[in-house]
């Protein structure tokens, strides 16, 4: 087995959480990074890019690690939507969400500092909201707060209220590490989850 250390190149409590779940060890290094997206850059290539250049800006302080590094978007309408940061703006983004098709576009990169070998990928993940009166919007955001969370939502709680439906194959990958995909790049690593 691999003992490489594994490193998340994230500060996101909510990544941190679900690497959680496969018992593996490893450590949280935030990266800092541009995370502007390049002219005519699409959603999809803004988060491959992304998800790569956090790992590889982690790589100088873990130079023989495992390095994983995750960026995700929120597409709808064609507009990629941030992370709100306030209550009018999480109510802005739910009502430009309210019966329609969102997309998540994570990226995903597993980068071995020691070998130098890079696995990168794309995992989607579409949501369908119903729609939402006003008032269930207002009174969600004001019992969630999901000002941290790009397209106002936190699926894992009271979040899933606000959908008609989900299409996707892993629902981790819209809090945003698609944990399937993840460990199929780790067994290629030799490491193994079970």
């Amino acid at each position: 087995m691999n003992k490489q250390t594994i490193v998340l190149a994230s500060g996101s409590k909510y990544r941190q959480a679900l690497l959680q779940k496969l018992g593996l060890p490893f450590v949280a290094h935030s990266p800092d990074i541009d995370e502007s997206a390049k002219e005519n850059e699409s959603p999809a290539d803004l988060v491959k890019r992304l998800s790569l250049e956090k790992a590889q800006a982690c790589r100088d302080a873990h130079p023989r690690s495992i390095i994983i590094g995750s960026d995700q978007v929120c597409v709808i309408d064609g507009k990629i939507l941030g992370k709100p940061q306030t209550e009018a703006k999480a109510i802005k983004q739910l009502n430009a969400a309210s019966g329609k098709h969102v997309t998540f576009y994570t990226g995903l990169t597993l980068l071995n500092a020691n070998s130098g070998k890079t696995q990168t990928d794309l995992e989607p993940f579409h949501v369908y909201f119903r729609e939402l009166s006003e008032k269930e919007i207002t009174r969600y955001v004001k019992r969630e707060q999901p000002l941290d969370c790009a397209g106002s939502f936190k699926c894992e709680s009271l979040g899933i209220a606000l959908f008609d439906k989900l299409e996707g194959r892993d629902p981790n990958t819209l809090i945003g590490l698609p944990l399937i995909r993840l460990c199929e790049m780790l067994r290629e690593e030799g490491i193994e989850v079970l």
